[in-house]
C-alpha cells in the first residue's frame, strides 16, 4: 500500500478524525436506539387506548339500547303520575322554604297608621312564582293607594292590583289586594 499524500497540505492526524467519527456514530446509534424504544412503547400504549375506546363504545351502545328499552316500557299513565308527584312535593318544598317573616316584615314597614290586613293567602304556581291575595281594610280608597304604593316601592313586589273594593257595615274600605312576592333570596 502507497502511503504517499500528494496533497499541498497534507493532513497526517488521522486519528482524530476517525475518533469524531466513532463518536458521531455512536450518538446517532445510541438516538437511533432511542427513538426505536419509544416507537415501540408509543405503539403499544396506542394499541391499549384503541381497545379501551372501543370498549367504551360497546359500553356506550349497551348503555342506548337500555334507555331505548326503559323508554318503551313506561307506561304513560305511571309516568304522568310519577310527574303529578314530583310537581306536589316541589309545591310543597316551596310552601316550605316561603318566610312569613320576611314577608310580614315587609308588611310592617309599609303599613300605613290607617290600614290593618285581614288576611294573607299565598299561592304558589307552576313557575314557583309566589302570588300573594291579601284583604285590607282602610279608612279611605287613599290610605289602601299609599299601601299599594309603599308595597311597590321595596321591589319585593310585582304586578300589584286591587281586585274589589268595597265599604263595609262600619264605613270602612275593605280591599282585595293581588301581587306577585319575590323573596329576598330569589332576586
Amino acid at each position: 500500500m502507497i502511503r504517499t499524500n500528494l496533497a499541498t497540505r497534507p493532513f497526517y492526524n488521522e486519528r482524530l478524525v476517525n475518533l469524531w467519527l466513532l463518536l458521531l456514530a455512536t450518538i446517532v446509534t445510541a438516538a437511533t436506539v432511542f427513538n426505536v424504544t419509544h416507537v415501540r412503547s408509543d405503539s403499544g400504549s396506542n394499541t391499549e387506548l384503541a381497545s379501551q375506546a372501543a370498549q367504551n363504545v360497546a359500553r356506550t351502545n349497551e348503555a342506548r339500547r337500555t334507555a331505548a328499552a326503559l323508554r318503551t316500557s313506561l307506561d304513560a299513565k305511571q309516568l304522568e303520575a310519577i310527574s303529578a308527584d314530583a310537581r306536589a312535593a316541589n309545591t310543597l318544598i316551596d310552601r316550605r322554604t316561603f318566610s312569613w317573616t320576611a314577608l310580614l316584615n315587609l308588611f310592617e314597614t309599609t303599613l300605613p297608621d290607617d290600614v290593618r290586613i285581614t288576611s294573607v293567602q299565598p299561592r304558589v304556581d307552576h313557575d314557583h312564582r309566589i302570588t300573594l291575595n291579601v284583604m285590607v281594610v282602610a279608612k279611605t280608597v287613599g290610605d289602601v293607594d299609599q299601601f299599594m304604593k309603599r308595597l311597590d316601592e321595596t321591589g319585593a313586589f310585582k304586578d300589584l292590583y286591587s281586585t274589589e273594593e268595597r265599604p263595609n257595615e262600619e264605613g270602612q274600605i275593605e280591599s282585595g289586594l293581588t301581587m306577585i312576592y319575590i323573596p329576598e333570596s330569589s332576586k
